[in-house]
């Protein structure tokens, strides 16, 4: 592995193991305050842990025990590059000199700083740019250069803090591009929010709930077939947790789920999720009953736009429905419904 990680800081609750493969990008996903950004700092060198070892390419960046810190690499001289949710280039420099910066902070001279800084602007779209201040330049642009001068120290470890989350919607899917095409090949850590972010950039994702992995697995398992809820949450899916009763999904609420297990079975009592889809839910004022059908009653929390549809939350779970059905069942804020869905639109699976 080319980043082994495991620190705890017990001021915040943050107990983490983590491990990145050479050339592969792990997303961290988790609500505001899980310990994404904390994540980044520890590796970063900004932040440093209570215990733990964090080490990149077999070389120790930092050990510590108690409180006390056995082994140390200061932040200049870890090969990693944090970039951060703003662009943060000096105002000073051309954005030529801001990319040069990092070949130059290394001893690379002006000639050869300068030639990999217009090397990496040209792998962002910029090298036209290179003489510009960096007060003249849009959003994205700002944000385009930033990831030019991460890139141009030839970090081997490239950490992204949320690097979207700053910029306009417009712009957003553009940077994306550009760091799906740069990140091949490249080791990197990416926090996000955005589900499209870790289904274009990551090869892998791990989910942190209040400091701690609950969740870790290749993208499009771990967001297809969620196991925690943030993560049901991102891939915008309806999740029930609890116990596999022989024929159901009872969880601590006295709910119960049915739905399509795997083929080779799920053992009574064993802990169990099922997920399904918001489009497959029906919305309705009475129980509906018949078989196979899943039935579940709430209290409605949201209405919110999306697109042709509106999604009707309530506390839990969700369902998408036509704004006709939404006027013709006078729904609203407050309104107890019945929410029903389809067995056959249920999936159920061991949530170890």
């Amino acid at each position: 592995m080319t980043l082994t990680f495991a620190a705890t800081l017990p001021a915040r609750g943050f107990d983490v193991e983590l491990d990145v493969a050479d050339g592969r990008t792990l997303a961290l996903l988790g609500p505001n305050g899980a310990g994404k950004s904390t994540a980044l700092g520890l590796a970063a060198g900004t932040l440093r842990p209570h215990d733990g070892h964090i080490a990149l390419d077999g070389r120790t960046l930092v050990r510590a025990d108690g409180g006390r810190t056995r082994a140390w690499v200061p932040p200049h001289a870890r090969q990693v590059a944090l970039l951060a949710q703003e662009p943060l280039l000096f105002p000073h420099l051309s954005v030529r000199q801001n990319v040069a910066f990092g070949p130059r902070s290394q001893g690379a001279r002006r000639r050869a700083a300068d030639a990999a800084a217009d090397r990496r602007l040209a792998d962002v779209g910029l090298a036209h740019l290179a003489d510009r201040a960096p007060s003249t330049l849009s959003g994205g642009q700002a944000q385009r250069v930033a990831v030019a001068r991460a890139l141009a120290a030839e970090p081997r470890l490239l950490l992204l803090d949320e690097p979207m989350a700053a910029l306009d919607v417009d712009v957003t899917p553009e940077l994306r591009q550009t760091l799906k095409r740069l990140l091949v090949g490249q080791t990197a850590v990416i926090t996000t929010h955005d589900v499209l972010d870790a289904l274009l950039l990551a090869d892998e994702v791990a989910v942190i709930e209040d400091g701690q992995v609950v969740e870790r697995g290749p993208t499009a398992q771990v967001l297809s077939r969620p196991r925690s809820a943030f993560a049901a949450t991102i891939a915008g899916l309806n999740l029930l947790t609890g116990t596999w009763t022989g024929d159901g999904v009872r969880t601590a609420a006295g709910e119960v789920a049915h739905g399509r297990t795997p083929a080779d079975g799920i053992a009574a009592g064993t802990p169990t999720t099922a997920v399904f889809r918001p489009a497959a839910v029906s919305v309705y004022l009475d129980e509906q009953h018949g078989s196979p059908r899943n039935s579940f009653r709430g209290t409605v929390r949201s209405l919110e736009p999306r697109g042709d549809l509106v999604r009707i939350r309530t506390g839990h779970l969700a369902a998408d429905v036509t704004p006709g059905a939404v006027a013709e069942l006078g729904v609203v804020p407050g309104a107890e419904v019945w929410l029903s869905v389809k067995a056959a639109e249920v999936d159920v699976y061991p949530a170890g």
